[in-house]
């Protein structure tokens, strides 16, 4: 058994990166098998001397984004300890600062993965940016809190948000209301990260004045975008031509973030995926940014990302029994 002592300058921190009821602090314990005590101004940690390292380099990652204003939660604990296993502890720093803007109820939204800052950075560097990965990422609502931060900044005019509604099918006609109205339910995701941005009084004076429009993608066709921030959401059921179509809307002053799960296709099985031809075929084009998030950038409940995992070694495991080849469902 080893004992290591880390020095604590002050009573917050130790508050902070404990958590309610010592309940982040419990998750080191248990991901570690150490024993964590905080007497006389230090936490002391104690337990076999590999998991003691670990633990100490959690803990020590822990204080870093404390003492730099970061309020240390569960999503926060894991993700740093799924650094240090990797080896990586050294970038921990990296997830402090870096805040894109602040919603209507006054919450700094920020990344809060190394994959997420990657992935801004590209959206803020590039003319179109791809973002891909699993749900949970955050992919939709970081572009959209970046559109809401370029519009404030007056670097846009508008803020235009789409997505196709591919799965409503044959189905559409059967849903009530006009057109827009049958549409809704599809853009509902887009909409609540807008009222989550500027309150839903701000967002609906934006909409009538036309500085904001959540349109589906059909409504696209024959247009120029011009000193907008395009996002098209859930990219993985658009169809090669529609994704193309969409691509060629771009106007000068204008920026595009696609996001899409191409684990998550809706298409039939006979129509090609615009959003893994676009990757493809764009990945060497300048001002163009292919971001792909993982797994160990999901900030949602813990259990997202189980999920995303289960399902991922249930993919590789059909795709060993079918010789690489697995039939979407």
């Amino acid at each position: 058994m080893l004992e290591q002592r880390i020095s604590i300058e002050r009573l917050e921190q130790a508050i902070n990166i404990f958590g309610s009821f010592d309940e982040n602090i419990r998750l080191v314990e248990q991901e570690f098998s150490v024993a964590v005590v905080n007497r006389d101004g230090e936490l002391r940690v104690e337990g076999e001397p590999e998991d003691v390292m670990l633990a100490v380099k959690s803990v020590q990652g822990l204080l870093t984004l404390s003492s730099r204003g970061e309020a240390i939660g569960e999503q926060n604990v894991r993700y740093v300890i799924s650094l240090v296993r990797a080896g990586k502890e050294t970038q921990i720093a990296e997830l402090t600062g870096d805040v894109l803007c602040v919603t209507a109820k006054g919450r700094p939204v920020k990344p809060k993965t190394i994959g997420q800052k990657q992935y801004l950075k590209s959206v803020l560097k590039n003319t179109v940016t791809v973002g891909v990965g699993p749900a949970g990422t955050g992919k939709t609502y970081l572009a959209v809190a970046a559109a809401v931060a370029a519009f404030r900044d007056k670097q846009v005019n508008r803020i235009i948000l789409t997505r196709p509604a591919v799965e409503a099918g044959e189905r559409l006609g059967f849903l009530p209301g006009d057109l827009q109205s049958k549409v809704d339910p599809y853009l509902r995701p887009l909409y609540d990260a807008l009222f989550d941005m500027l309150g839903a009084e701000t967002y609906q004076k934006y909409l009538e004045r036309g500085n904001i429009e959540v349109a589906p993608l059909a409504y696209m066709r024959g247009r120029t975008l011009d000193d907008s921030f395009i996002i098209l959401d859930e990219a993985q059921n658009t169809s090669r031509e529609q994704m193309k179509m969409f691509l060629t809307r771009l106007g000068f002053g204008s920026k595009i973030v696609i996001t899409g799960d191409v684990t998550q296709i809706d298409l039939p099985a006979d129509k090609a995926c615009g959003l893994k031809e676009a990757i493809r075929v764009l990945q060497d084009v300048e001002g163009i940014g292919i971001c792909q998030l993982t797994n160990a950038d999901v900030v949602r409940h813990v259990m997202v990302q189980r999920i995303v995992e289960a399902y991922e070694k249930d993919e590789l495991s059909r795709m060993k029994h079918t010789g690489g080849k697995v039939k979407r469902s």
